[in-house]
């Protein structure tokens, strides 16, 4: 196993590392299954998550093969997640059996797909990683359990609570190799994206995504949108500011760059059109 100070000497990016089309294929290897794929929608990779990862693990000395092993890992353990998150909390008195169903077999899922990050853990033979990574998920559940019960939260709490649930996996593997511009920077670039899918939402007449447990069932999308926009903001200068840190990150600085100048593009369409 290698020493924390050999994992984590930090070496040039001005190559691009890892294909992040090609870890993404590789995820969707990993993550196939017929059964599965018949009766429910495919598991979405979080490309934001994929691509922050892949800048802070080649960040590090690690072989090549670490770095597949690493990265492929983390977002098997991200997508586990993500797809427990799909099952609904309640359940209706009037639930057919059909949706009961779909709900069985989205935990089955996930289930199946944190299997699969236990395997591909017991073939890297690091626990200092698989320590990293349990704490990450025991923390990840604790916020969500504290989202889901603490009632009256302010919109600031809740979206405080909501930022932290969705980067932590990525803000624990920066903080354990030791790439602390990333680790600050996650937990905001992150959001930002979310709050424009959910405006987006809102303004084509759907039910928000990501505040609807704290709207809770209202219906004022003209009023939610007004709270998203202004924490939008927020976190935009907070990621611009955070950018300029990425010295040593200049392609993801770059990347970020361009999204955030098509976020504002996206604002202004959005805007005209409402």
């Amino acid at each position: 196993m290698m020493r924390m100070d050999e994992r984590a000497k930090v070496i040039s990016l001005n190559t691009s590392g890892l294909d992040v089309n090609k870890l993404k294929a590789r995820i969707e290897d990993e993550l196939q299954h017929t059964f599965l794929e018949t009766y429910i929608n495919k598991p979405v990779i979080d490309e934001e998550k994929l691509r922050l990862l892949n800048e802070i693990i080649n960040a590090t000395s690690l072989s090549e093969y670490q770095k597949e092993r690493y990265i492929v890992t983390t977002m098997l353990v991200q997508v586990a997640l993500d797809t427990h998150d799909l099952v609904p909390s309640k359940t209706e008195q009037d639930e057919s059996p059909a949706v009961k169903l779909q709900k069985q077999l989205r935990v089955l899922a996930g289930d199946y797909y944190s299997g699969l990050y236990y395997l591909l853990l017991a073939e890297i033979d690091d626990f200092d990683l698989i320590h990293q990574l349990a704490t990450a998920i025991k923390e990840i559940n604790e916020y969500k359990m504290d989202l889901y019960y603490q009632e009256a939260l302010s919109f600031e709490e809740y979206m405080k609570l909501t930022k932290r649930i969705d980067a932590l996996l990525i803000v624990r593997i920066a903080a354990y190799l030791q790439v602390p511009t990333v680790e600050q920077l996650a937990e905001d670039w992150l959001i930002v994206g979310n709050i424009v899918e959910d405006i987006k939402r809102l303004k084509n007449g759907k039910s928000s995504s990501l505040i609807k447990n704290w709207a809770n069932g209202d219906s004022d999308s003209t009023l939610l949108i007004s709270y998203l926009d202004k924490y939008l903001q927020k976190k935009i200068c907070h990621v611009n500011q955070k950018v300029k840190n990425l010295t040593s990150n200049q392609q993801l600085a770059v990347h970020i760059r361009k999204q955030l100048t098509e976020v504002f593009h996206t604002k202004t369409s959005i805007a005209e059109k409402g």
